[in-house]
């Protein structure tokens, strides 16, 4: 073999040299959390100098230099919630969690975004929109001047529900801005602070343009939980003339900031950066219809920046989520948290679906109706599928399954799943279809939702398509009409769980109950913005000023309300007491209830259960007056991480000031919670409970429905109360009968005085026997 040309061999050596250098690693987006500054009363400048710099010399040590690190942080975390946002790769971010100041390092991870007659529905209010006496409105003079934030996707801020016609001067204690942007956007009395917050956004989408960059709305999600969580009196609203009557949000007279972190998805960073501006601004409430996968409490930006929230006093209310009915697929898990559930009102959009052979079925719509006096033939979506369709994909309607021959003229029916409820009328009319029938699954049951067809279109239930679907397959030409739609009231039974909303058992720390509440949040009337149409689809060019909305995103909101007016009425309340007094309450002697007096079911018709509504339905009147309450402090919520396990360095930096865990073994079995929850009885267990006394001095007996195959103990029976604020405490035994009962049992116990019900859900699993 000849000598190699010496220019082969230069080549050669580069090309060596490249390989020997490996690839740089793919920097990911980070969230490095520290836990708790230690700034003083006043939180100045030099104070946010000084943490970011110190972010930046932390870094530094990891990355070999400082400018390195003020390349990497993109958030600075410094008012209250201690710690930054950066790019990173795996390994870096692998060092710096080793480190024992830091309290965790995680990816900056999506979040998705989980009402004229429901306070009536919910006895705030008589059949002519007027308060009720001595009802929670009253007694809180409609939340005046509490300060609700909502983390969402902005406001809509010239919408009426924002109007700030006779409200005086801005609190006094509101440190917030309202953030400049290209469009305009201005704030006033009533909206006092916007802002938004795109950073963590932008490191995973990328670049927003300038023209985006504002906390208007142009996604109606954030103007409709805001407003229902706080908006003014609005009389005339309707959705496209249907369902006339008075908008309200919970504290009608609250003054309302918008944190816009979605755009419209939501990223962990910046909804901790939302949070931690929350908290500096000084609002009272916070609400929060979005929400992620479970992960652990410090593996969540949202569960992190309600511990710092809640140590200020800030009650924190958010969406269980919209998984459901899959068990276990309930969200936003952690303690601190008011997690909330979503449930029916007894108020329908009807939709009456009239077949020529006589049958009725009772459906749900916002849509225009089809010319009375005239059938139009029916078609299923299966029926009508194109050449290169399947059958199940046509019924469903999706895009490109459907033949505009078979289709055009009739009415077309569909199968609920897959694709959006919109998206398949927006496919029947481009195939030509004069009106849909929309027909749910057996996984959604009963739960029918309106919404604003682009056709003449109707929602029914699962056993109303069922017997649909066999007249029109069975039937030799079967034909059929859409009536108008009118606002029902008075359905019954009612409250029902929703079909989508997400169910317990809670899967980071099963012996916590959640959701802890619901609410409603089904078909929901708020206010909208009129930068996007009421479908969200684009070429849908309609602007309206008022929607209808159903998911866990409606029912927070409707809590964060109410949260807004216990804090007028009882400043000094805990976000814990305040939770309490809510949950406790929710249920009726020792059941939960429907408007029928049988217990509150699904939309599979089954019996619900403290997994689907937590403590039951919100009944705000008898949350002002609950007598007793199961309070918690930080101290508590840090014993608590300490029965987990969690690191007792990394605690510490949470806390304010110098903390150990407790000498004894703390047992989370123990921790104040306002039920009881035994995922594993193996025998008998007694767990410790302690309620204080925010009436008037008192004595409380206990009674108890046990769950089926355990046997349960209260002592002590009696709980005599001499003063306002004492705390007592009891036992609560629960002992496994040996019935080897699998699945999960409930029950109640509940403290009453004669005036007061004081209600906590038992839910026990007990260990099956080998």
């Amino acid at each position: 073999m000849g000598a190699l040309k010496p220019s082969i061999v230069v080549h050669f050596l580069i090309l060596f040299s490249l390989l020997q250098v490996p690839a740089l690693a793919a920097k990911k987006s980070y969230i490095v959390y520290l836990g708790s500054h230690a700034h003083g009363l006043e939180i100045t400048e030099v104070d946010l100098d000084r943490v970011a710099d110190s972010h930046y010399e932390f870094l530094a040590s990891f990355l070999g230099s400082k400018e390195k690190a003020k390349e990497s942080i993109f958030i600075s975390y410094k008012r209250h919630i201690n710690g930054f946002a950066a790019f990173l790769d795996e390994e870096e971010a692998a060092q710096i969690a080793k480190h024992p100041g830091v309290v965790s390092v995680f990816q900056n991870k999506e979040k998705k975004l989980h009402t004229t007659h429901s306070w009536r529905f919910m006895i705030l209010e008589d059949q002519k929109g007027d308060a009720l006496p001595n009802s929670i409105w009253e007694k809180a003079n409609y939340g005046n001047d509490v300060i609700i934030a909502n983390l969402d996707t902005g406001v809509w801020p010239t919408s009426k529900s924002f109007d700030d016609e006779g409200y005086g001067p801005i609190p006094s204690r509101w440190k917030g801005i309202c953030q400049k942007s290209d469009d305009g956007f201005a704030c006033n009395r009533k909206l006092i602070g916007a802002r938004y917050f795109s950073k963590g956004y932008e490191a995973r989408k990328g670049k927003l343009n300038s023209t985006d960059r504002s906390a208007r709305d142009n996604d109606g999600h954030g103007t409709h939980t805001l407003s229902t969580a706080g908006g003014n009196f609005v009389p005339g609203a309707s959705i496209l003339g249907i369902g006339n009557g008075t908008a309200k949000g919970g504290s009608p007279k609250a003054r309302v900031a918008a944190y816009k972190v979605c755009w419209p998805e939501c990223f962990d960073a910046d909804v901790m950066d939302a949070l931690d501006t929350a908290i500096h601004d000084g609002v009272d409430v916070i609400s929060m219809s979005i929400g992620g996968n479970p992960a652990g409490y410090w593996e969540d930006g949202m569960s992190i920046g309600a511990f710092h929230a809640v140590k200020k006093g800030i009650a924190v209310v958010v969406s269980a989520g919209n998984s459901g009915p899959t068990p276990g697929s309930v969200s936003n898990l952690s303690p601190w948290m008011i997690t909330v559930a979503a449930s029916t009102i007894d108020r329908e959009f009807q939709a009456i679906v009239d077949l020529k052979d006589g049958l009725r079925l009772k459906g749900t719509s916002l849509s225009s109706a089809l010319p009375k006096k005239k059938f139009y033939p029916l078609i299923t979506g299966a029926q009508a599928k194109n050449a290169d369709a399947s059958e199940a994909d046509a019924l469903l309607c999706k895009a490109d399954t459907l033949d505009s021959a078979k289709v055009k003229g009739r009415i077309l029916v569909c199968l609920r799943g897959i694709i959006a409820r919109v998206e398949k009328g927006l496919n029947a009319a481009q195939a030509g279809a004069v009106g849909m029938v929309l027909c749910n699954d057996e996984a959604n049951g009963n739960g029918i939702i309106a919404d604003p067809h682009f056709l003449p279109a109707s929602h029914v239930t699962y056993d109303d398509g069922l017997s649909l679907l066999k007249y029109v397959n069975a039937t030799k030409n079967p034909q059929g009409t859409l009536l108008p739609p009118v606002a029902a009231t008075g359905i019954k039974p009612a409250p029902s769980m929703a079909s989508f909303s997400s169910v317990g058992p809670n899967t980071i720390t099963p012996e916590i109950l959640k959701p802890d509440i619901t609410a409603p949040g089904v078909s929901i009337v708020a206010a909208y913005s009129e930068g996007v149409s009421p479908t969200g689809i684009e070429i849908d060019h309609r602007r309206i000023p008022f929607n209808v909305e159903s998911g866990t995103s409606m029912s927070c909101p409707h809590v964060a309300g109410v949260v807004g007016l216990l804090k007028t009425i009882h400043p000094d309340w805990s976000p814990a007491a305040i939770r309490s007094a809510i949950v406790t309450t929710g249920m009726i002697n020792t059941r939960t209830r429907d408007n029928t007096g049988y217990p509150i079911k699904t939309a599979a018709k089954e019996k619900a259960t403290p997994f689907n509504y937590g403590n039951g339905h919100i009944r705000p009147n008898q949350a002002v007056d609950p007598g007793l309450v199961y309070d918690l402090s930080t101290k508590d919520y840090l014993n608590f991480l300490c029965s987990l396990g969690y690191n007792e360095t990394q605690i510490q930096t949470l806390n304010d000031e110098p903390y150990k865990c407790p000498s004894k073994n703390v047992t989370v079995l123990d921790f104040n919670y306002p039920s009881v929850t035994v995922p594993n009885l193996n025998g008998s267990v007694t767990v410790t409970r302690t309620v204080k006394n925010v009436g008037h001095p008192a004595t409380y007996v206990v009674q108890v429905r046990e769950p089926v195959g355990v046997s349960v103990a209260v002592e002590p029976k009696i709980l005599n109360f001499e003063k306002h604020g004492e705390e007592k405490s009891f036992r609560v035994t629960l002992k496994d009968k040996g019935h080897n009962l699998e699945d999960y049992q409930f029950g109640v116990f509940v403290w009453s005085d004669g005036k007061h019900y004081i209600r906590s859900p038992i839910v026990v699993q007990t260990s099956p026997k080998n």
